[in-house]
Formats: structure tokens, C-alpha cells, sequence
């Protein structure tokens, strides 16, 4: 008989599965469950983006592209980048469309991290950075952010975390799950601490689009002297509502963008193309559609902290992404328990804070793109839940 324990690779073995997918595999098992937890928005891909897709189709546009992808999109993507945040790219040499953000971000770390490599990664955040890391033989150093601080990270975090060793800094703003956004004056402050190092900075910047009350997006690569020094990656699943057109990119210095790319390669080959022609279509026309949604997003983003906070879960305005994240500590359960009891006893789903970072403890992520009759009900249980105990 095979020996699977000792074929498989250690690394991936000690990876834990996520934990966001935990209390949906349970939730999926009950009926009459409200659902605060997937991050995914609730609207349509805008018409005219699945019309260009489908056009492409009918017109047997089924062929591979360029590594790099479409010509076009990419002279698209470079427009949108400079004409929304700033920063500017040669289309030809310094732009890449991946398979989603995630790709993006698996590559980057891949590119540039070996095996004893530090790399620093805020917390709480997304959830594939460290196992990433890890898979890279790279060593996560996590900086745990705090609510007193908006979870910004502080310079004198940075400080504490650097080392030697510390080869790349990850930027996770606007953040999943803490709905954190770092100013102008926050990431300047960061580049006084690394400007005279060779570190290297991936900004995730998949919720770009997504900022509120009067606060843009500022790309870390529009700050001047960190140009040389970022990766930037974003993609169309969440401002464009594109989740499962998979469909990103990446914005580098040539030098590195070389090296993602040819992993690109070797590993994907190349990006959806039916994806690409209609990604196309939402960077040329689907500005007035971003907007929209943007709005709705701020409203219901406005009623569910308004609601946690009425009935007793201290929560901080969240200026960008889709997320609340609300403490749970008055409670006096563990993150974990509190999702479960919830879950069980009121039929609401949400995802403990701890499935983001150790430094989540305390906390649960609620997501709110879903409809305002969906975000008025599951606050509603969730009220009655905290009289209950």
C-alpha cells in the first residue's frame, strides 16, 4: 500500500485549510442560514461586460493569447491604473494579467523570495499570504495591526519587524477583513523606514474601487521614491463584480515582472482569453457601473456598523473593502466560539476573526454585500443572540 504521509510534501501537510471555509461547509449542511461571510458581491457582472465576453465567443476568439495577455487589455489596464491611482506602466514590459489577484500574488512572493527569506506580513489580513510564504520557503514576520490604529501598519511596527533577512513587505490595503485603509502620509511614513533597504513591497490592491467617505485609494507606487520598489496587484472580481471570470494583473519594474512572468508561463501559460476580451469592455465603459455599486456598498456598509454598534458589538468605521469587523470581546468567547454558537442557535454565519491572523482574536468579519433586507435580519439575530447570553 502507498505511504501518502510520507509522500506529500511537509510544508503543505502543516498548512491549515482556510478558515473562512469552515462555518460555510457547516452552514451549507442548514437551512433558513443568513450568510454575512463570502466575500463576493452581490450584483451581476454589468451587462455589457458579459456581452463582450460573449462576442468574443461568437466571433471564436478561443485561441491562447500572449503570456503577457491581450494587447490591448494590458494598454487598457496601464490607462486605468494612471488614470485612477496615479502610477504609470509600459504596457508592453510592465504589465501582466494573471488568473485573478491570487495568482498575482503566489507569483510575486514565488519571484523574489528563497528559501530563509523573511517577509513581512500585517495581520489581520487575507488569508493566503503566509501559507504562500511558506510554500515559498520563505519565513513569515507578522506585524499584528490594532484597532486603536485603525489597523494601519505603524512605522515603528515596521521597524520592530525588519531584520537582515526581510526581503519583501506586504501592503494589504484597502484590508480584508478589517475594511483599513493606509493615507498618503501613513505609507510615507513606512517608505522613510525601508528607503535606504533593498525591500521590496506587494501591494494588494483588489478593493481599490472600494474606499468611502471622501477617502481615494492611494497606490503605494504613486508615492514618490516607491515606484522602484512595488508590485502592484489588483483584478476586476470585486469592483467590476467579476468573481469568477478570473482575472487579474500585476504592475512592476520590468526587472521582476520578467521573472513573474516567466513563472506565468511555465504554470498557466496564459489568462481566460473570453475573460480578457471582456475585461476589455470594463475598464473602457463601466465606470458609471463601479460607481454604482460603490454607493450601494457605502450605504449598507453605513446601516450594518450602525446596527452592530446599537446592539453592543463595538465596531470601528471600516473605510474601504466590503467588511465590518466587529469586536466580540464584551462577550467574553473566543472568536471561534462565537461564530459556532451563532451559527447553531440563530442560523447566521460569520467568520471568526482568528481565520485572518492570530491578532483577529476577538473579532468577527461580517461581509456586506448582500442585500439590505439580508444585513437587517442577520443583525437582528445576532442582537438576539447577545440578550441571550
Amino acid at each position: 500500500m502507498m505511504d501518502y504521509s510520507s509522500l506529500l510534501n511537509k510544508t503543505v501537510k502543516d498548512i491549515k485549510p482556510s478558515g473562512i471555509r469552515k462555518f460555510f461547509d457547516i452552514a451549507a449542511t442548514m437551512d433558513n442560514v443568513i450568510s454575512l461571510g463570502v466575500g463576493e458581491p452581490d450584483f451581476q457582472t454589468p451587462w455589457q461586460i458579459r456581452k463582450a465576453g460573449i462576442e468574443s465567443l461568437e466571433k471564436g476568439k478561443t485561441k491562447y493569447t500572449s503570456n503577457w495577455g491581450i494587447d490591448r487589455l494590458r494598454s487598457e489596464i496601464a490607462g486605468y491604473v494612471e488614470r485612477k491611482f496615479g502610477p504609470k506602466y509600459c504596457p508592453d514590459e510592465e504589465i501582466l494579467v494573471t488568473v485573478g489577484g491570487s495568482e498575482a500574488i503566489d507569483m510575486c512572493i514565488r519571484a523574489v523570495v528563497n528559501p530563509g527569506d523573511e517577509v513581512i506580513i500585517p495581520q489581520p489580513s487575507y488569508v493566503c499570504y503566509e501559507p504562500v510564504t511558506r510554500l515559498a520557503g520563505g519565513v513569515p514576520v507578522i506585524i499584528e495591526t490594532k484597532a486603536e490604529n485603525d489597523f494601519k501598519v505603524t512605522p515603528e511596527e515596521l521597524k520592530n519587524a525588519m531584520s537582515e533577512r526581510t526581503k519583501l513587505l506586504i501592503l494589504p490595503y484597502p484590508c480584508n477583513p478589517t475594511g483599513a485603509i493606509m493615507e498618503k502620509e501613513d505609507i510615507e511614513k513606512l517608505y522613510d523606514v525601508i528607503k535606504d533597504t533593498n525591500i521590496l513591497v506587494l501591494s494588494d490592491e483588489i478593493y481599490a474601487e472600494l474606499t468611502f467617505g471622501g477617502k481615494r485609494h492611494i497606490s503605494p507606487a504613486a508615492i514618490e521614491g516607491m515606484w522602484e520598489r512595488t508590485v502592484t496587484v489588483n483584478g476586476f472580481s470585486k469592483a467590476f463584480s467579476m468573481t469568477g471570470w478570473r482575472l487579474g494583473f500585476a504592475c512592476g519594474p520590468r526587472e521582476i515582472m520578467d521573472q513573474i512572468t516567466k513563472i506565468h508561463q511555465f504554470a498557466i501559460m496564459c489568462a481566460p482569453t473570453t475573460s480578457q476580451y471582456a475585461a476589455i469592455e470594463a475598464l473602457r465603459g463601466c465606470d458609471d457601473d463601479v460607481e454604482y455599486m460603490v454607493k450601494e456598498y457605502d450605504m449598507r456598509r453605513r446601516m450594518m456598523v450602525s446596527g452592530f454598534n446599537k446592539i453592543g458589538l463595538e465596531c470601528r468605521e471600516p473605510k474601504g473593502a466590503f467588511y465590518a469587523f466587529p469586536s466580540i470581546k464584551s462577550t467574553g468567547m473566543t472568536s471561534d466560539e462565537f461564530c459556532e454558537k451563532l451559527l447553531y442557535s440563530k442560523n447566521v454565519a460569520v467568520v471568526p476573526g482568528t481565520a485572518f491572523g492570530a491578532s483577529g482574536e476577538g473579532f468577527i468579519r461580517a461581509s456586506y454585500c448582500y442585500s439590505v433586507e439580508h444585513i437587517k435580519e442577520a443583525v437582528s439575530r445576532i442582537g438576539e443572540f447577545l440578550k441571550e447570553l
